[in-house]
Formats: structure tokens, C-alpha cells, sequence
């Protein structure tokens, strides 16, 4: 088993190929850091293909062989190209083989590893994404329904009148307290959610890193000077990817949280990006923008009856709290 800093300058090359940001050295570092440990890392390499960054997860009596990043990213899984993943797919396969683990769970894969690794599909979760191939955002908003361009156009007029400001969160020096609005306004218009929030360190940490990189994308929505919504994201190899957001509730009918996704998506396509990912869930809001959904795929290979019987713990688990 390699270490992260033995696999790091090829990992770094293959990350840039898969176009996932989640698949990067700095996020397997930093989700490490924070939720490793009592676990059990067992990265490996198929030289100049693909990067397999796996752990052993003790749960109880069972082993779980588990994707180093899952829960918090959207996708996981082999770190490469899309036309290594055959290559990838037999390599990872090979490790299944080799035992040491009661159950593999790939948690957020894209569809078509299941059939390669001999594994089995047990959940689907919709992921849609914006295409970018128009060069202007007029001729983005052209491609779309004459009523969803009014309401784009109307929505951002309106708050134009209260003094509409977008601010990118480009300097270190203030990021904390950038992040700081972030989070207030992510709790105040979700204050039962705590997926996010609770996790506020590790998210913190990994913006920094991406700050420095260049791939974080944190823009703050401002009305008369005061911050009304920020959203999060991240920008890799030619792919936006929207994070999370929060807003003001109070201004829930200025339809602030719309305008700022506009606003990204406008920014990316400028800046000549071209994918955007809205990332995992069906809200319908996505939908308005969303160009295609390949969603992604949670995948399970039992070992043994203690493999099985962990599977079924799960799925009993997931029955009685939904997303747990």
C-alpha cells in the first residue's frame, strides 16, 4: 500500500484527467485529516491510469472497504481518465479479489463500474449538469424558454433596485470571515440540516487549500451593502461544481438563491468553463438550468455471510433514516 505523499505527483496528473475536483490529492488529504481516524488507508497506484483511493472502515464486527472522501463529496471512486476506466475498473476489481474486507461500498460513483468490478447496484441518486457550449450567456438564456428568460432577467432587475452587489471571495486574509457569512446564512435558511454545517472544520480547511489552488469558487450576494446569500463552489479542470448555498430567509420572495445560481452560471460559461455540475439530488429548481443527468450510483459486493449481513444492517438502517 502506497502513502498519499508517495502517490502524490502522479495523483495530482490523474485528478486533472478525471475533471473532479473531488477526486483530488488535497480533498483525499483533507476529508483524511478529518474523518480518518481508527481507519484503515490502503491507497494504490496502476502506474500513469489511475489512482485507487481506498480505506478499510471498522464498523462494529464488519470490515468495509470504502472510497477515501465518500459522504462529503458527490463522486467517488478510481481517479482517471474516462477512457482508462476500463483499465482502472479490472485493477480495482483485482483488489475486491484479494479479500480482506466483509463489504465494499462505493458510495456516489457514475454509472458503469458496477458490471466491471462484480458488484451491484443498490441506490441511484440524480445528479444534473449544465453543458456550456454557448459562448455568450444571451445565447444561453436563448436556448431556454422565453419564460425562464423574463423571470432570470426580472429577478435580477428587482434586487439591481436594493443596490445588487456579487462579490468573489478571492482573499485570503478575509476568507474566514467570508466563510463565516456562508455558514450563518446556510443555518439560518436550513437550521434542521445539519449535513453541511456539521462538518464546518473540514470544509474550512479544504477552502483554504482550494483558495490557494485557485478552484474555489465562494460568491457573496450583497443588497444596500449587507450579505442576503453566498454560494459555494469549486472549479477544476475546466468544471464548475456547485456546493452549497445559503440565504436569507427573510427575503425568500426576491428570489435571491435563484439569482445567484444565474449569476454563476453566467460567470463559469464567461470564464470559459464547460461543465457546470448542480451535484447530488433532484431538486427541481436544478431542473431549470440542467442540460442532462447522469447521475450517480452507490455500489455493494458482499464477502461471506458477515458481508451480507453488514449489506442488510445498512439497508435496514437507510430504511428507518432516510440519507443516514
Amino acid at each position: 500500500m502506497e502513502t498519499f505523499a508517495e502517490l502524490a505527483d502522479e495523483w495530482r496528473v490523474l485528478a486533472e484527467r478525471s475533471r473532479n475536483v473531488f477526486g483530488t490529492l488535497e480533498w483525499a488529504q483533507t476529508w483524511w485529516r478529518h474523518f480518518g481516524t481508527d481507519r484503515e488507508p490502503r491507497p494504490s497506484l496502476v502506474p500513469s491510469v489511475a489512482v485507487l483511493p481506498l480505506y478499510v472502515d471498522r464498523v462494529g464486527p464488519f470490515r468495509l472497504l470504502r472510497f477515501i472522501g465518500h459522504g462529503h463529496a458527490d463522486q467517488v471512486g478510481p481517479v482517471c481518465a474516462p477512457e482508462e476506466r476500463d483499465v482502472a475498473a479490472a485493477a480495482l476489481r483485482d483488489v475486491l479479489d484479494s479479500g480482506g474486507f466483509h463489504l465494499f461500498l462505493g458510495e456516489g460513483l457514475a454509472p458503469g463500474w458496477a458490471e466491471p468490478i462484480g458488484a451491484r447496484v443498490i441506490e441511484r441518486a440524480a445528479s444534473p449538469v449544465v453543458t456550456l457550449t454557448e459562448s455568450t450567456w444571451e445565447e444561453f438564456l436563448a436556448a431556454r424558454s422565453s419564460n425562464f428568460r423574463q423571470q432570470v432577467r426580472t429577478a435580477e432587475r428587482r434586487l439591481g433596485q436594493r443596490g445588487l452587489r456579487f462579490r468573489l471571495a478571492d482573499d485570503p486574509g478575509r476568507l474566514d470571515q467570508d466563510l463565516d457569512v456562508l455558514f450563518a446564512l446556510h443555518r439560518a435558511r436550513w437550521p434542521g440540516s445539519p449535513w453541511f454545517a456539521s462538518a464546518e472544520a473540514f470544509h474550512r480547511d479544504f477552502a483554504t487549500r482550494a483558495l490557494e489552488r485557485g478552484w474555489l469558487r465562494l460568491w457573496i450576494l450583497e443588497l444596500d451593502g449587507s450579505p442576503a446569500g453566498a454560494w459555494l463552489g469549486y472549479r477544476f479542470a475546466g468544471v464548475e461544481s456547485y456546493y452549497q448555498a445559503g440565504r436569507d430567509p427573510a427575503l425568500e420572495r426576491e428570489r435571491v438563491g435563484f439569482v445567484l445560481l444565474a449569476h454563476s452560471i453566467r460567470e463559469a460559461l464567461a470564464d470559459g468553463m464547460s461543465e457546470y455540475r448542480l451535484l447530488r439530488g433532484d431538486e427541481s429548481f436544478k431542473y431549470r438550468f440542467a442540460t442532462a443527468d447522469p447521475g450517480l450510483e452507490t455500489l455493494a459486493r458482499p464477502v461471506g455471510a458477515l458481508g451480507r449481513a453488514a449489506l442488510a444492517l445498512r439497508t435496514a438502517r437507510r430504511r428507518l433514516r432516510p440519507g443516514a
